[in-house]
């Protein structure tokens, strides 16, 4: 059986971005209806924060990450690069396309 890295011994994120995990897209309707990956159309813009890099230093002023790591927040729809890795998709989020934390 092969050994599957850890994702957070594999990818360390840069000052200035978090690594999230996507959460899945929905596949069912509230009633129940399941619908094909091509009718989804949009990817989800929330995820789990995995890691978290350093603040980084803009005009004198220390900008941290917006969350904690394994907080869910909403990301902008086109921020982040995509990393895959094992066939799992993550993403590379700058801390400023961070748009929100769900409580």
């Amino acid at each position: 059986m092969a050994k599957v890295p850890n994702i957070l011994s594999t990818i360390k994120p840069t000052s200035g971005y978090v690594l999230i995990e996507p959460e899945e897209a929905t596949k069912q309707t509230t009633s129940g209806i399941y619908l094909p990956d091509s009718a989804t159309g949009d990817k989800p813009q929330q995820g789990k924060i995995l890691a978290k890099g350093a603040p980084i230093y803009q005009d004198g002023r220390e900008i941290l990450s917006p969350a904690e790591k394994g907080a869910t927040v909403i990301y902008k729809k086109w921020g982040g690069n995509e990393v895959k890795i094992d066939g799992k998709e993550y993403l590379l989020v700058k801390f400023e396309d961070v748009l929100a934390v769900i409580s």
